[in-house]
């Protein structure tokens, strides 16, 4: 077993550098954000002498410090690669010769799923299995599909094609498939569960998401690092997206290969063995998690009470507090996933991950011996989502603060001011420029840097060369400027709603549908009505502060065809036709992307009949299914699930509810008895026309169905 890791020198001389780092970090941060406050201070009017100005200048230093931590991120990043990397990573401690030499440890690879496409969620991982083979070492790894899909259409699909991925690999006794009956505490109670049945076989655990790809080499050498790193328990990667089809997918697919390397090299820098876990593409150590990275019911009441919602950062902070490390390694390449299709799923997607980051405020505020690092990295989470309506209010105060110039006399003695002579308005206009573009030089000097280190270390190519690099990162910014002010509004509106407790929907990732005009016109409709009254509010207080309101206001506007043109597959394959947003995977491919490709691009035996009627009528699936599940007929659940199949044969699955639908999946005697029954019935009932229909099928292929 592990044991918590000794606090000797040697191991951990890294904290001495990393606490250097990070208070270079804070000095840069705080040292321009004052600066840039006080610059603000001397810009306003009244100079600070107001109430509003006061809140005005409290909001633009947060929302500036904010900005400026990325940015200085970034350059340590950049700083870093120009040095060769960062000497100190757990990467550059071993020589690739001592890696090779160290043996494997059984390892546990777990792909949690919840209503995702079947077919195309494990023919990923039939991709994975695959290339840990060609490494000669699938011998130490086991397979396992979480499943906590509700559906029993779903799940009945997920359990056939989990018998047939595994006899196609040969992995029967290597590759597991578990269904959850109940799913509490969504994806982290999911990997509870497996922990507590099954974590005891392995030593370590490899955690996917349904989108996720790693190659067998990068698993293979991850296991590699732990094994002659017991102080480290977690080892994250730097996920990749890739396979984006539409516009939308295709920007934030350049934009996380391209400038990611800036900003993963100098968040791993900072970070150092305190670094955050990301819930998937990581390995971790089994028994310590299972011992310390428990997740309690939060005490409180609203969003701070109930199940942890986004348990990854949490992990993290209790794996630092029992005293192992965290590291994020971008040095490990393979590491994949993929984005939300369109606008409307990523936004979809941040509705749940704003209530679940949120929540991380009361564990930073109130869980002790946590590390000051990993507060750090929640309340980073926490503003990736509280900035929107920070930005928000800043603009609703300088436009109180211009209507109040415009509309009303001049106030000698505001409220506030204190003092027996008067305020005198003064406007600065060459320092507010000047603010204006240092907070330009925050937001996108780090892309320019990420052109210049591509230059630098010879891998422009890689983007489609020099000028289609430069176009392409033209046009990131062109979009990101359209969707930033969207994105705020949605952000408001979701951190609100967190924080009055609304309800929220757990469901899989569309990853193909492209989003329709009315589609767009409904979910957008109240951002592009508030973007039209305030720019027709303030062309009717000041033209100037009209043309200073159009950044915000024109993208708010525009929201729903933007969304609607993002969405579109033929405009991203047309840029990819002209080598624009390229990525050096679209260029170079690896035999884990062909596979998973091929594997997917495969047409998915189809049947006239549902995955519940195929479980009744086909011997081959109702064996299995039998075979997989219980007997549940104690008591009174015997005449209710009796009646259940009473009407199930009588008049087919649909006179069942859902959940009745699924009792009966579940239970080897109801299936056994449907079966029976069903080849009993006459041609002209639901089951005969059924077995009709499924012996059509097959007469083709020279096969026919019977009892």
């Amino acid at each position: 077993m592990d044991k918590p890791p000794t606090e000797l020198p040697e191991k951990h001389s890294w904290r001495l550098v990393a606490n250097l780092r990070r208070a270079v970090l804070m000095l840069f941060v705080f040292g321009q954000t004052t600066v840039a406050s006080y610059y603000l201070l001397w810009v306003l009017p009244y100079h600070g002498g107001t109430f509003l100005e006061i809140g005005m200048l409290v909001l633009f230093a947060i929302l500036y410090a904010w900005i400026a931590v990325g940015f200085w991120t970034a350059v340590f990043g950049f700083v870093i690669r120009l040095m060769g990397g960062d000497r100190h990573s757990i990467l550059k401690r071993h020589k690739e010769a001592e890696l090779l030499k160290t043996p494997l440890a059984k390892t546990a690879v777990l792909l949690p799923v919840y209503h995702e496409p079947v077919h195309w969620t494990l023919s990923g991982l039939k991709a994975v299995y695959r290339d840990i083979e060609r490494t000669g070492q699938i011998e130490h790894f086991e397979f396992y599909i979480l499943s906590d899909s509700r559906d029993p259409d779903v799940w009945l699909e997920e359990q056939v094609a989990w018998n047939q991925l595994a006899r196609e690999l040969g992995g029967e006794g290597r590759i597991f498939y578990r269904r959850r009956p109940v799913n509490l505490n969504y994806k982290s109670g999911n990997v509870a569960d497996f922990l507590r049945r099954w974590g005891k076989r392995c030593k370590y655990m490899v955690v996917l998401d349904a989108d996720s790809l790693m190659t067998g080499a990068t698993i293979v050498r991850m296991v590699r690092l732990m094994e002659r790193e017991p102080g480290v328990g977690i080892l994250q990667t730097n996920p990749n997206i890739i396979n984006g089809q539409s516009l939308f997918a295709r920007i934030q697919q350049f934009a996380n290969r391209f400038y990611s390397t800036l900003f993963a090299s100098g968040l791993a820098a900072i970070q150092m063995g305190d670094a955050a876990f990301w819930g998937h593409n990581a390995i971790l150590r089994i028994e310590p998690f299972m011992k310390h990275c428990g997740l309690r019911k939060l005490p409180g009441i609203g969003i701070f009470g109930g199940p942890i919602m986004s348990h990854d950062f949490v992990e993290a902070a209790y794996m630092g507090r029992a005293g192992y490390e965290v590291w994020l390694e971008p040095g490990l390449s393979g590491s994949y996933e993929e984005s939300p299709p369109t606008l409307a799923d990523e936004l979809a997607r941040d509705s749940r991950w704003a209530k679940g980051n949120l929540q991380h405020l009361w564990i930073m505020l109130r869980e002790p011996g946590l590390r000051f690092a990993h507060r750090m990295a929640f309340l980073n989470g926490i503003m990736a989502y509280v900035a929107s309506p920070l930005w928000l209010g800043f603009l609703i105060l300088t436009t109180i603060a211009a209507a109040d110039m415009t509309l009303s006399p001049i106030e000698y003695f505001p409220d506030g001011h204190q003092g027996l002579f008067p305020l005198w308005p003064e406007w600065r206009p060459e320092w507010a420029l000047g603010l204006a573009l240092s907070t330009l030089a925050l937001l996108f000097l780090p892309k320019f840097l990420a052109i210049l280190d591509a230059i630098i270390h010879r891998f422009t190519r890689e983007f489609g060369g020099i000028f289609r690099l430069f176009c392409s990162v033209m046009l990131e910014i062109v979009i990101s400027v359209l969707l930033a002010p969207v994105r705020m509004w949605a952000h408001s509106r979701y951190v609100v709603s967190a924080l009055l407790n609304v309800s929220l929907q757990w469901a899989g990732q569309n990853r193909t549908e492209e989003t329709g005009w009315k589609e767009a016109l409904i979910t957008q409709l109240p951002g592009m009505l508030l973007g039209a009254c305030w720019s027709a509010f303030a062309w009717s207080l000041d033209v100037m502060f009209f043309l200073w309101s159009l950044p915000v206001a024109l993208p708010l506007i525009l929201a729903a065809p933007t969304a609607v043109y993002l969405s579109r597959n033929s405009l991203g394959k047309a840029l990819g036709k002209h080598r624009l947003l390229l990525i050096p995977e679209e260029i170079k491919t690896m035999p884990l992307l062909e596979d998973a490709a091929r594997f997917r691009s495969r047409k998915f035996s189809s049947s006239p009949l549902s995955p519940l009627e195929q479980a009744v009528l086909r011997l081959d699936h109702n064996c299995l299914h039998q075979a997989l599940a219980w007997d549940h007929r104690h008591g009174s659940r015997k005449a209710e699930l009796e009646s259940c199949v009473a009407r199930c044969l009588e008049s087919g699955p649909n006179a069942l509810s859902p959940s009745e639908m699924s009792q009966i999946a579940r239970d080897r005697e109801s299936l056994r008895v449907l079966h029976e029954g069903a080849w009993r019935a006459s041609p002209e009932s639901f089951w005969g026309r059924a077995i009709g229909r499924l012996n059509a099928q097959t007469e083709d292929s020279g096969e026919r169905h019977t009892a």
